[in-house]
């Protein structure tokens, strides 16, 4: 199974603002929502709250360290380990990892294909995005531009590594 991750990031690394994405970028949900559905998505517990409901047409699996959390609808793991061996014995291809902070941390050095959307501004914000690790080459990269849509111009960029 290949394990990617998936996220939207600003020029000064930031990925969230008091609990919620400081941005709203309607081509990078579509990107998003055209990736990932029909897969397997792995998020923190307060990515899923954030959320508040499991998204449609994915398997949810949601990590927390209480071990009475229910989310309805979504497959509930103590940790990274358990939620990749269970998207693997399902059969799943590609799994993403899609945030919070703590989960891309723990994954980054698991993970072999990254969806990036490079947010074009210097953004106020209280998440940050990791660091990457080492070995990635870039595979696509495309440029949008800010409309009414979409509070900032964005980079789509696809990096893999070995």
């Amino acid at each position: 199974m290949l394990l990617s991750a998936i996220v939207a990031v600003s020029e000064n690394n930031v990925i969230g603002r008091d609990g919620h994405l400081p941005w709203h970028l309607s081509l990078d949900l579509k990107r998003f929502k055209a990736i990932t559905t029909g897969h397997s998505i792995i998020l923190g517990r307060k990515n899923y709250d954030d959320i508040g409901r499991p998204l449609p047409n994915r398997t949810n699996y949601v990590l927390t360290r209480n071990p009475n959390f229910v989310a309805e609808g979504c497959i509930v793991c103590g940790n990274l380990q358990q939620a990749i061996s269970a998207a693997e014995a399902a059969g799943e291809s590609e799994a993403f990892i899609i945030g919070g902070a703590a989960v891309y941390r723990e994954a980054m050095p698991l993970v072999k294909k990254l969806y990036f959307t490079k947010v074009l501004s210097q953004v106020d914000g209280d998440v940050f995005f990791p660091e990457w690790g080492e070995g990635w080459r870039m595979v696509s990269e495309e440029r949008f531009e800010a409309d009414e849509k979409n509070d900032f111009p964005t980079v789509f960029q696809v990096w893999e590594r070995d």
